[in-house]
């Protein structure tokens, strides 16, 4: 008797034709060194801190808490200026990052100009407040030493540099809040581990 033909073995085929997963991007991603790690969550722990304070200082009354509150944001505003400064200084040690994942150019281009304006307003609203307190010819303290006085003492000066001074938090909070979205966009749209680069190991 012939013996009918055998089904082919439909395991074996599909074993052998399965390609390897690859691995999500998020494994994918080199994270930055940990001091440059250390450093961002830094300033933004400063940030958050000169806000929260000067926010509390116009909510509430008492000269000596009042002027206790704007002697702390002064030094969280002075504390980012120094980090950044030792960002730049450790970013001329490494030379060279860590690759992130690739994007499109013009992604890369926007991710450019709103870091270049981050640095340059964490530079520009700490010196404009100095001086700022200068004008009003109040010293300016950090770690227990007394600055140097950045303007002489002028009351209308003092006004123009109190204005800019706003207008530039308020630009810096703006901008804050876009790269906020911009790595919950990269994290949960995209998914392609950029935020991983920057959260500490165990949160990864």
């Amino acid at each position: 008797m012939r013996s009918s033909p055998q089904a082919p073995d439909t395991a074996a085929t599909d074993s052998a034709t399965v390609l390897p997963q690859q691995a999500p991007p998020t494994a994918q991603v080199i994270p930055l060194p940990k001091s440059m790690r250390v450093l961002h969550w830094l300033t933004v722990l400063c940030l958050a801190m000169a806000a929260t304070l000067i926010l509390l200082r116009a909510e509430l009354e008492g000269r000596a808490l009042r002027q206790w509150l704007m002697e702390g944001h002064r030094h969280f505003g002075l504390m980012v200026l120094f980090l950044f400064v030792l960002r730049v200084g450790l970013r001329i040690r490494l030379r060279k990052l860590p690759p992130g994942p690739p994007s499109p150019l013009l992604m890369r281009l926007a991710a450019g100009a709103t870091h270049f304006a981050l640095y340059g307003l964490m530079v520009a609203l700490p010196l404009i407040g100095w001086s700022l307190s200068n004008a009003y010819a109040k010293p300016v303290y950090l770690f227990g030493l007394t600055l140097p006085n950045l303007v002489a003492p002028d009351e209308d000066l003092a006004d123009t540099l109190g204005t800019w001074h706003l207008n530039a938090a308020w630009v810096l909070l703006a901008l804050v809040i876009l790269h906020i979205g911009a790595a919950l966009w990269h994290h949960l749209v995209l998914g392609d581990g950029v935020l991983h680069r920057v959260l500490p190991k165990k949160a990864r």
